[in-house]
């Protein structure tokens, strides 16, 4: 039986890939710093390991690898999906916001798949990083985020170049706009709209969508695609300025 680490697992995409993991027959070790939210989520879910930590902290890193390994034995696939949002302008983002958000976007991702790596290596695993579709295009008010997943979107390429050698493959996914509970919660009607008119498919993605992607990317399916970045967007990054008025 395989297994697959997930960050970010205690809700949303996280949550969503550990789900369909499981009903593919694999283990997942579901890791959240939201200690509540981590122990609803693996209350009434089997062949999963809940851990507690913070990924961008190196010693929890390494604490959540050594814990997956010795429940599972092994790590399969590293799904880095934990990341934090922060939006604002330039001006406003002083460097304190700055550095939350590429603590854990970038460094946890870093510091995360530099600790799974040997586990790795013994099963030929796969690293599926999650960035943004603001890594590919640059949005308003996401100097610090966008920045962030661009550099994970880098981080990918190199992760594969180098980890190739042993078997390991490195892929990350750019979701556009999904409709999760924060952003339904946080996205206005007209927001909403914007985004509907500016997508060709003319919807938010799901949660469940995305999961599809990281599990088959995980997967023997994908055993000769590495260092690929998958946009899962509705077509969003290939739309060109003016699509919306173009359309009416």
């Amino acid at each position: 039986m395989k297994t697959a680490l997930v960050t970010g697992a205690a809700r949303g995409i996280g949550l969503a890939a550990t789900d369909l993991f499981r009903a593919e027959g694999w283990r997942v070790a579901m890791v959240d710093w939201d200690t509540e939210e981590l122990a609803k989520a693996t209350a009434d879910r089997d062949q999963v390991l809940a851990i507690d930590a913070d990924i961008s902290k190196p010693d929890d890193a390494a604490r959540i690898v050594s814990e997956t390994c010795a429940a599972f034995g092994g790590i399969d696939a590293l799904v880095n999906n934990a990341g934090i949002a922060d939006f604002g302008p330039i001006e406003l983002t002083d460097f304190e916001r700055w550095r939350n958000v590429m603590s854990v976007n970038l460094d946890g991702t870093f510091l995360m798949s530099q600790a799974a790596t040997p586990a790795l290596k013994q099963s030929q695993g796969a690293i599926v990083n999650i960035a943004s579709i603001s890594g590919l295009r640059a949005s308003t008010l996401r100097v610090a985020y966008g920045t962030s997943k661009a550099a994970v979107i880098a981080l990918t390429q190199q992760q594969a170049v180098e980890l190739g050698e042993y078997g390991i493959r490195a892929n990350c996914i750019a979701p556009g706009p999904v409709r999760t509970k924060l952003a339904i919660a946080v996205h206005t009607p007209e927001i909403i709209a914007a985004y509907h008119d500016a997508i060709p498919l003319n919807r938010y993605g799901t949660e469940a969508e995305l999961a599809e992607a990281i599990v088959f990317l995980c997967s023997d399916k994908a055993s000769y695609i590495s260092g690929q970045t998958l946009s899962v967007d509705g077509g969003f990054e290939a739309t060109a300025i003016g699509l919306p008025a173009l359309r009416s």
